[in-house]
């Protein structure tokens, strides 16, 4: 019996190695994942990276996406696609040429080692709330409209045409 689809909102972001071509190319990626498909994808947004600020400044978007995939099977599919990237982890926070996260998936609430749903910092970062209200306003996050989150933070996220 197969499983019905799921909706996951995924955040995606680079800094590195033209960072408008990396997001816009994981976008086309993420519609080609096992069964999935992308069903809404918001436009692109310039935010200043979250820690150390010796980097440049990222791209970032989110994406719905349609997927038959359990939170865990996604999150390899994902990891493996910032692979693809060449992505590094050097360190926390640091410059990377792709950034996929899993924001929320269904109501699910997903308490992994590997994985925490919905992300555990979406709430701070507009770079997140901004983009996942184009394509998602009637959403909430912990009882909340995701514009009241908004509200509450610094929004330096700017959009790209």
């Amino acid at each position: 019996m197969s499983r019905s689809p799921s909706l996951a909102y995924i955040g995606l972001g680079s800094n590195l190695a033209t960072p408008r071509q990396q997001v816009a190319t994981a976008l086309d990626e993420l519609d080609a994942l096992t069964l999935g498909r992308v069903t809404a994808a918001s436009r692109l947004y310039a935010s200043r990276p979250v820690g150390p600020q010796d980097q440049p400044d990222f791209v970032n978007a989110v994406a719905a996406l349609e997927t038959p995939l359990s939170p865990l099977a996604l999150l390899d599919q994902l990891q493996a696609l910032e692979q693809r990237h060449r992505r590094r982890r050097e360190r926390r926070w640091g410059p990377r040429t792709l950034d996929l996260d899993i924001l929320l998936f269904d109501a699910a609430t997903v308490t992994r080692p590997r994985l925490q749903v919905p992300h555990p910092e979406m709430h701070r970062r507009a770079f997140v709330l901004r983009p996942l209200l184009e394509i998602a306003p009637h959403l909430t996050l912990h009882g909340q409209p995701l514009g009241r989150w908004l509200d509450a933070l610094d929004d330096d996220v700017t959009p790209l045409d």
